[in-house]
């Protein structure tokens, strides 16, 4: 099994240090020609959050041409494993309690993706009108919430996450596999994207299909409401190159 795949992707990405930050914390990733796509947000108020969010994805950025799905997810996970324990060492060398970043993947191979991630970081599908959050954030919030109990009443740590790489010396990383569809659009976004910007607008602005623009959008949308956060988006879609799109719409 190989990953050649019949998609053509397109993608943008852009990130701006919000209106508030003094330093950009986060970092990302596009390589739509190797089917990698990643953004990781340095966990903010602890040192060196843009050091540890590079490192992040640098090291996805070094990953070996994949035989397979499998064979991808495996080798990123076994590359954020890594760059959880190098960053545990680092913040012990240079004397902080934690270096650590969210981070969030997504990987296509053939005609299926998967997701990984950890921390609050997403990762949005936009297909056929409706838009899907495919991630599951690793927070006080929402750990909260599935108990039954008000987050925002609970405490002002409610929104803590509760997972991210150099957090703790075991890494866990979530993963979820879907099939691709030709016109499918995906979001990678930092929590200063998913704050602001409410999921009505992100759709809306996904809905035009231009990753460029839509990026730009969702960016300005975020400083427009403040941007107190960093804020990076990185947008992918895929078109099926099998599909005679002539014969779904004859003026072209």
């Amino acid at each position: 099994m190989s990953c050649d795949t019949a998609f053509h992707w397109t993608s943008a990405a852009l990130t701006d240090v919000g209106r508030v930050r003094s330093r950009n914390e986060d970092a990302c990733l596009a390589q739509p020609q190797r089917g990698l796509w990643v953004v990781a947000d340095g966990m903010g108020g602890h040192a060196f959050g843009d050091v540890a969010s590079r490192t992040v994805v640098d090291a996805l950025d070094r990953l070996p041409p994949p035989s397979g799905l499998s064979t991808f997810i495996d080798a990123a996970r076994n590359a954020l494993d890594q760059v959880n324990g190098a960053l545990r060492a680092e913040a012990r060398t240079r004397h902080v309690p934690v270096m650590g970043s969210t981070v969030v993947v997504l990987l296509a191979c053939g005609t299926e993706a998967a997701c990984l991630w950890a921390g609050d970081s997403r990762i949005y599908l936009y297909r056929q009108g409706r838009l899907q959050q495919l991630t599951r954030d690793h927070s006080q919030a929402v750990a909260l919430q599935a108990r039954g109990i008000d987050a925002a009443a609970a405490h002002a740590s409610a929104n803590m996450i509760t997972r991210a790489v150099g957090a703790s010396d075991t890494l866990e990383v979530d993963v979820a596999t879907l099939s691709i569809r030709d016109g499918d659009i995906f979001l990678l976004c930092s929590d200063g994207l998913s704050n602001p910007v409410s999921e009505q607008d992100i759709r809306e602005t996904l809905a035009c299909g231009d990753c460029t623009h839509a990026a730009q959008t969702l960016v300005g949308l975020a400083l427009a409401n403040g941007g107190r956060d960093n804020v990076t988006v990185v947008v992918t879609g895929a078109s099926d190159m099998s599909v005679d799109k002539t014969l779904l719409n004859p003026t072209l």
